[in-house]
């Protein structure tokens, strides 16, 4: 087996001729280098957690509302139940939001935010009634995924009544076993939505009997066939030339929108 090369024998008789001294001195400059890392990373560690959760300077202080239009920001601070005094770190905003909805139907979207150094904030969307169910003498909101999300007193200005007169006899359960209120409830949803804008605005009563037998009860007692919610866009434009051909009709019938009807004057 061959032995060390001559350079190699140089480089071990280099290594053995340094000084024990001067490779302790070089060892020590370093060891007490990563001693003040490692000391100034855990002070700036404590110091941060300090600042974060116990000084005063981050502390719950200010909770704004913003986006409400039917709700007060009273009702929403109150419901919200934001912890003033807390660290502002430590605030669940989740749970805010999770607290907000239960609490406050009405409201669609909602998103808490932290807005430091001292502040949480509540940025509501609320629901926007498409129908209204008259119960007794107050009003059942529902929106345009048909949610029922509240009930007022008095039924919202240019918002369509919902009637729902389906049949509960033996011959019908079968259908309503598959179309239950729920699902007639955003069927007629779904047509509200279709209408063109002068109907829509001009629609009083819309009339659910079955899935495939919603109508319409317009200003003047003007009454629209328009069957399931089905092709909506094409019933629209259906109903809007039917109307300026027969302006003086009392009834449409676009349930079937390429054969539709109109009568009456």
């Amino acid at each position: 087996m061959a032995g060390p090369t001559t350079a190699e024998r140089g480089e071990r008789q280099q290594e053995s001729s340094d000084p024990p001294l001067t490779r302790r001195r070089l060892r020590l400059p370093r060891l007490r280098t990563m001693i003040i890392l490692v000391v100034l990373l855990v002070l700036l560690g404590a110091g941060s957690g300090w600042l974060l959760y116990g000084s005063k300077w981050l502390r719950v202080e200010r909770v704004s509302v913003a986006g409400t239009r039917v709700l007060t920001p009273d009702q929403v601070l109150e419901a919200a139940d934001v912890p003033v005094g807390a660290p502002l770190i430590s605030v669940d905003t989740e749970a805010i939001e999770a607290r907000l909805r239960r609490k406050l139907p009405r409201i669609d979207e909602v998103d808490v935010v932290r807005s430091w150094p001292r502040g949480i904030g509540l940025k509501v969307a609320e629901r926007t009634p498409v129908l209204v169910v008259q119960k007794g003498g107050k009003f059942i909101e529902v929106d345009d995924e048909g949610v029922r999300f509240a009930t007022v007193s008095e039924a919202p200005k240019g918002v369509p009544a919902l009637e729902l007169t389906v049949s509960r006899s033996s011959s019908a359960a079968a259908s309503l076993r598959r179309f239950d209120d729920a699902r007639l409830v955003r069927e007629a949803v779904r047509v509200a939505d279709a209408l063109p804008d002068g109907v829509a605005r001009g629609t009083q009563v819309v009339k659910v009997r079955s899935y495939d037998d919603i109508s319409l009860v317009l200003t003047g007692g003007t009454t629209v066939a328009w069957g399931s919610g089905e092709k909506g866009a094409a019933k629209a434009r259906t109903l809007t030339a039917l109307m300026k051909a027969s302006p003086d009709a009392r009834h449409f019938d676009v349930s079937v929108p390429t054969a539709p009807a109109s009568s009456g004057s």
